[in-house]
């Protein structure tokens, strides 16, 4: 049997989702937590389960925090209406990441892909599942802005660069400029490397969106959509950025 654990706050959602994993036989929930300090408790006194299914916004905070204070032996399935959280999902042992409302096609496939990573029946080291991670690590394709007092919902293929000013992170599309939650070194390691490409220290520009490449006297890019300073790609860059275009 495949030990599980549910971490959610809002008891229906947490039903719901035990009475979709009732209908895989090989499955069995050991635990439902519903809190990060419920969370911290449980996992610091019992064996930790193979999978863990958890939402991330709980009541009293992000369930992030939980496997920062006590790290996780086993693989996490995040559940959540949003992906902003997608980049630091990946980093703590998450495979998947499913939007809710949860779908019995995408629960499946995500635990159809959680028993793929299981070799043979032996014991995974924390090593190891990052590895294999690593390996699987979905790319980010959707990034949550917020517009005063609303929420936005902006695709990654509609941004044309990412760029730092004044330590914050901002987004260029065809309408305009958002700032995001991001570093850019965290955008680096999860955007689709088929299509973005981090030029300098200050930007990371889209292929789809690149308009001209100046090559004299310094290599710079002039995209369709972009904010008001020039593109230049640094001198240790230009090799890496003539081969990502090709490949």
């Amino acid at each position: 049997m495949i030990k599980t654990v549910i971490i959610e706050d809002e008891k229906p959602a947490s039903r719901k989702l035990e009475r979709m994993l009732s209908i895989f036989p090989d499955i069995q929930v050991i635990a439902k937590i519903e809190s990060v300090e419920e969370g911290v408790s449980w996992f610091s006194e019992n064996e930790h389960p193979q999978l863990i299914f958890s939402d991330i916004v709980l009541g009293d905070g992000l369930s992030f925090d939980i496997f920062e204070k006590v790290s996780s032996k086993g693989f996490i399935i995040y559940t959540t209406a949003f992906d902003q959280y997608t980049l630091k999902a990946f980093k703590l042992n998450s495979i998947d990441y499913l939007l809710k409302p949860i779908l019995e096609d995408d629960l499946a496939g995500a635990i159809d892909k959680f028993k793929s990573f299981l070799p043979s029946g032996n014991p995974v080291s924390s090593e190891e599942i990052k590895q294999l991670i690593k390996k699987d690590k979905s790319t980010l394709s959707r990034i949550l802005v917020k517009i005063g007092y609303n929420l936005k919902i902006i695709q990654t293929s509609e941004v044309s660069c990412f760029f730092s000013e004044n330590k914050i992170v901002y987004l260029q599309t065809r309408e305009r400029t958002y700032p995001s939650d991001f570093t850019l070194d965290e955008l680096e390691e999860t955007l689709d490397e088929k299509k973005f490409f981090r030029v300098n220290r200050q930007f990371i520009v889209n292929s789809d969106y690149i308009r001209n490449i100046h090559t004299s006297p310094n290599y710079k890019v002039d995209l369709e959509f972009q904010p008001g300073e020039e593109i230049t790609i640094s001198r240790d860059r230009v090799k890496d950025f003539k081969e990502w275009l090709v490949g």
